[in-house]
C-alpha cells in the first residue's frame, strides 16, 4: 500500500512550494487584475506633459491654466490618498477596487467628451479619486496575500506600476498626439478601464479581513488642507519663479505645514485607540524609515527628471514630441524588464546587495546628465544616461518598497501603504518644483548675462540634474542602513 503514495509523491511534490509559501487561492488572478487595473490608472498620473501645449490651443487657455490639468490631479491624489488607511480596513478589496474602477472610469468618460476646460478639470479630479485609492489596494493586497519569501518577486510587479507607469506616460501622450487629438488619450484608455472594472468585479473575491473603523472627520480636515497645502504650494513654486501666480507660495506651504503638525497631534492621540486616519506607529519601525526616506528621495529624482529631461530634449535639441517620447520609452522599458528580475534577487539575497549597487547608479546617472547635457550632446548620449538613470531606480524601488512594508505588523499594512504612496506624491511634487526652480532660475540668470535662449536653458537643465545629483550623494549614505525586514508579528500586536 505503500508503493501508490510514492509513485504520487515525486509528480506532486517538485511542483508544490512549502506550506508557508503558498499564494491564497484566486490570488493570483486578484493581484493580476489589481496590477493591470493599477498600470492603467497610474499612467494618467503624467500623460497630461506632453499634451498640454495641444490643449492651449485647442481649448484656447493659457499655460497657468492648462498647469491645473495636472496640478488638479496632484491635489485630488494628496487629498485621498491620507484616506485609504481607513478606506481599506473599513470596505471589502471587492468594494474598494469598484469603487476606484468605477471612478476612474468615469472620470475618464467625463474628459473625453468634455466641451471646454472646466469639464475637463472636473474628469481629471474623478480620474485621480480612483487612481488615489488604486496603488494602496494592490500594495496592501500584495502584503496580505503573498507569503514574505516570495514578497520581493510580486513588489518588482508592483515596481512597474509604481515607476515604469509615469516614466512611459509622455511616451504614450506623445504616440497619440502624433496622429490623433488629445481626447483620443482618454477615449483608448477608457475600454480598458471598463474591461478591468467588469473582470473585477466579476473574479475579485473578499479575501482580506474587515474591521468596523470609525472615520475621524477633524482627520480629514487636517490631512486635506496639510497635504493639500503642500502639492499645491511645491507644484506652484516652479512657475512663481516666472511670477504665474497672483497668491505667494509660502501662503498654502504655510498652511500646509501648520496643518500638517495637527494632523500629526490628532494621529499621535487617536492611535491609542486603533482610531488613527494614518497610524504613525509605522515610523517607530526602523527598517521602514530608512527605506521610506529613500524611497522619497529616489521619487524626487524620478519626478525631476521626468519632467526636465523632456524639457530639454523639445527647448535644447529642438525634438517633437514623437521623437520626446521615443527617446524616454526604452529607458521606461528597461524598469519594466529589470523590476521582476530584481524582485527574485531580492527574495534571494535582500535589499542591501540591490539597494547600494543602485544608488550608485542612480547618482551615477544624475551626474552624468548635469555634465552631457548641452546643445549639442549626441541622442545616443542622452539614451544612454537615460538608461542608466531608469537601471538605477528599477534596482533601487523594489527592494525599498518591500523593506518599506514588509518589516511593518500586518495590522500596520493599510496604513503604511497609505503613508508611503503619501510620501511618494509629497516627494513627487517637491522633486518637479525643485528641479522646475532651478531650470527656471538657471536659465534667467544666464539670459541676464547675454547667453542665447539655447545655450542659458542647457545650463538651466545642468543645474537642476547638479542638485539632484547631490541630493543623490545622500541616498547613497543612506543605503548602507537598508536592512532585511524580519518576519512580522502576529496580527495585531501592534508593539510599543
Amino acid at each position: 500500500m505503500t508503493s501508490p503514495s510514492a509513485s504520487a509523491a515525486p509528480r506532486s511534490a517538485p511542483a508544490a512550494p512549502p506550506a508557508d509559501e503558498r499564494l491564497p487561492k484566486g490570488a493570483p488572478l486578484v493581484i493580476g487584475l489589481l496590477v493591470v487595473a493599477a498600470f492603467v490608472v497610474i499612467l494618467n498620473e503624467t500623460i497630461m506633459s506632453v499634451a498640454l501645449p495641444s490643449l492651449m490651443i485647442d481649448l484656447d487657455i493659457p499655460t497657468s491654466t492648462a498647469q491645473w490639468l495636472t496640478t488638479g490631479f496632484l491635489l485630488t491624489m494628496s487629498v485621498v490618498i491620507p484616506t485609504t488607511g481607513f478606506i481599506l480596513r473599513r470596505f471589502t478589496m471587492r468594494q474598494v477596487f469598484g469603487a476606484a474602477m468605477t471612478l476612474f472610469s468615469l472620470g475618464t468618460a467625463i474628459a473625453a467628451i468634455a466641451p471646454g476646460f472646466g469639464v475637463l478639470l472636473l474628469g481629471r479630479i474623478v480620474q485621480a479619486g480612483g487612481t488615489a485609492i488604486m496603488m494602496p489596494l494592490l500594495i496592501t493586497s500584495v502584503l496580505t496575500l503573498v507569503p514574505a519569501a516570495r514578497r520581493g518577486r510580486m513588489m518588482g510587479v508592483i515596481s512597474i506600476v509604481i515607476a515604469v507607469a509615469p516614466a512611459i506616460g509622455p511616451t504614450v501622450s506623445g504616440l497619440i498626439l502624433s496622429t490623433l487629438t488629445w481626447r483620443w488619450m482618454f477615449i483608448i484608455v477608457l475600454p480598458i478601464a471598463v474591461i478591468a472594472l467588469v473582470l473585477g468585479l466579476w473574479k475579485i473575491s473578499n479575501l482580506t479581513e474587515t474591521a468596523k473603523v470609525r472615520l475621524d472627520i477633524l482627520s480629514v480636515a487636517l490631512s486635506t488642507f496639510a497635504f493639500g497645502g503642500l502639492i499645491y504650494g511645491l507644484s506652484s513654486l516652479g512657475e512663481s519663479v516666472e511670477g504665474g501666480h497672483a497668491l505667494p507660495v509660502w501662503v498654502p506651504l504655510a498652511v500646509g505645514a501648520l496643518a500638517l503638525a495637527g494632523f500629526i497631534a490628532r494621529q499621535i492621540v487617536l492611535q491609542r485607540n486603533d482610531r488613527a486616519l494614518l497610524d504613525l506607529r509605522t515610523f517607530k519601525t526602523r527598517s521602514f524609515v530608512v527605506a521610506a526616506v529613500m524611497m522619497s528621495v529616489s521619487m524626487m529624482a524620478l519626478f525631476g527628471s521626468l519632467i526636465i529631461l523632456p524639457l530639454y530634449l523639445q527647448n535644447v535639441l529642438r525634438l517633437g514630441t514623437l521623437e520626446t517620447g521615443l527617446l524616454l520609452l526604452p529607458g521606461g522599458v528597461l524598469m519594466g524588464v529589470l523590476s521582476p528580475i530584481v524582485g527574485r534577487l531580492f527574495d534571494r539575497f535582500g535589499p542591501r546587495p540591490l539597494v547600494i549597487p543602485g544608488a550608485f547608479i542612480v547618482s551615477a546617472g544624475l551626474w552624468g546628465m548635469a555634465t552631457l547635457l548641452h546643445e549639442g550632446t549626441s541622442i545616443a548620449w542622452v539614451i544612454g544616461v537615460h538608461l542608466l538613470l531608469n537601471a538605477g531606480f528599477a534596482i533601487m524601488f523594489t527592494p525599498l518598497l518591500t523593506s518599506a512594508l514588509g518589516a511593518l505588523n500586518p495590522s500596520l499594512y493599510a496604513h503604511g501603504s497609505a503613508i508611503t504612496s503619501t510620501l511618494q506624491q509629497l516627494a513627487g511634487a517637491a522633486g518637479t518644483a525643485l528641479f522646475v526652480t532651478v531650470l527656471s532660475t538657471s536659465t534667467a540668470a544666464g539670459l541676464a548675462e547675454g547667453l542665447p535662449v539655447v545655450p542659458a536653458t542647457a545650463a538651466g537643465v545642468q543645474a537642476a540634474f547638479l542638485i539632484g545629483g547631490l541630493i543623490s550623494l545622500a541616498a547613497i549614505g543612506a543605503s548602507f542602513f537598508v536592512r532585511r525586514p524580519a518576519m512580522p508579528l502576529p496580527k495585531g500586536t501592534l508593539g510599543h
